[in-house]
């Protein structure tokens, strides 16, 4: 749609929402018995056989999550490193090829626009970015990257998540091969490293990554081959179709924030926990945006803190319940539910910085009952990555 083809909306009543559209894996999930819900502008399943089963499964084996709603973009050109410094405070130059490092796209004022995995390919950068944010951090790129940068939207291409103990067996029977003699063995990727791969005539680009807190892999293959690979690893006795609901469960136990819950543009970095985003370089030499409020709060600390709670009982708190101290609210929980590894509620929460420190007695408040918690370290349930 051009500028001159804005629709005329008089009214709130007059506007109707754009229909969720389609992952190149649809039908493959309707076939599965996949239960379809809509969620950051696709319909994308929920769950297959229930969350419990399919999250415990994940633990125990391996889950194969279409995370295709993500976008997955690449930037190019001389310079690109620094263009992408300019907007993201990682050390972006120093990131080796055949590496990945987590990162954020930052506004003026060092809010969160989203947080986002960069690659370098060796011959440019990869990035993927949250589904729901996509279209506006291609526009935020495009708008701030310099014109002699180019951003490709590699729209054509899926992407799934193989995530358990049990991934690197699973994905070593379907007999990938480096896509070059320089390439790295798949056996041989550890956590954030990446590599090309062919497969039966199509190429694989692989990171050994993911969101779960397990060891596993994202990878990214085009639509058109999408539909055979995942038969493929689902062939594997190992592995299973696993929906978003377990998805959530798992990230929530891996301590990991999901963008739009836990991350906002209201949200710092620091106050997030996320400091490890932020270089030292970076940090001394500044030039991202909001690098002057940013390194003032990692001096001064932040009014809140992201914390983990755990909740005594078993009713779940939600986002949006209110934490509270001696009978003053000092917090809002932004995610939370009941852990299938811990067999307890667990929550993470924005709190008063006074009320952060580890072992700190607080209350949750779910449907008007004040339930006992106390502050946790996070992870809840340690990671697996493969180092």
């Amino acid at each position: 749609m051009s500028e001159l083809d804005i629709p005329d909306i008089d009214t709130a009543d007059d506007y109707v929402a754009p229909e969720p559209q389609l992952l190149p894996l649809d039908p493959w999930h309707r076939e599965r018995g996949g239960r379809m819900v809509e969620f950051a502008g696709y319909w994308m399943p929920v769950q297959y056989e229930g969350i419990l089963a399919e999250h415990l499964w994940t633990r125990e084996n391996a889950g194969l999550f279409d995370v295709s709603h993500m976008g997955q973009l690449v930037v190019s050109g001389d310079g690109a490193a620094a263009a992408l410094e300019a907007l993201l405070p990682g050390d972006i130059s120093a990131l080796k090829p055949g590496r990945q490092r987590y990162s954020l796209l930052l506004d003026e004022d060092g809010g969160i626009l989203d947080d986002l995995m960069v690659l370098n390919t060796g011959q440019a950068y990869a990035l993927v970015v949250n589904g729901a944010t996509k279209w506006d951090d291609m526009a935020h790129l495009r708008e701030h990257l310099a014109d002699d940068i180019t951003l490709t939207h590699l729209d054509e291409q899926g992407l799934l998540a193989l995530q358990g103990p049990k991934a690197a067996e699973a994905l070593a029977r379907l007999g990938l091969t480096p896509a070059s003699a320089e390439g790295p063995p798949l056996a041989s990727l550890k956590f954030m490293q990446a590599g090309v791969y062919d497969w039966a005539g199509r190429r694989l680009s692989i990171t050994r990554s993911g969101y779960t807190g397990e060891d596993g892999f994202e990878i990214s293959v085009h639509g058109a081959d999408i539909a055979a690979l995942a038969d493929a690893l689902c062939d594997q006795p190992e592995v299973k179709p696993i929906g978003l609901g377990a998805r959530d469960s798992l990230r929530l136990e891996a301590g990991l924030p999901l963008y739009g819950h836990d991350l906002t543009v209201r949200t710092d970095p620091v106050s997030a926990g996320l400091s490890f985003a932020l270089s030292k370089r970076r940090r001394e030499e500044g030039g991202f945006p909001g690098a002057e409020r940013i390194v003032d709060l990692l001096a001064h600390g932040t009014p809140s803190v992201r914390v983990g709670l755990a909740l005594e009982g078993r009713m779940a708190a939600r986002e949006g319940a209110t934490v509270w101290s001696a009978g003053q609210q000092v917090g809002t929980v932004t995610s939370g539910g009941f852990s299938p590894t811990l067999q307890r509620p667990i929550a993470m929460a924005y709190v008063e910085r006074p009320c952060a420190a580890e072992g700190t007695a607080l209350e949750v408040e779910v449907r008007g009952k004040r339930l006992s918690a106390s502050v946790v370290p996070m992870p809840f349930v340690p990671h697996r990555y493969h180092r």
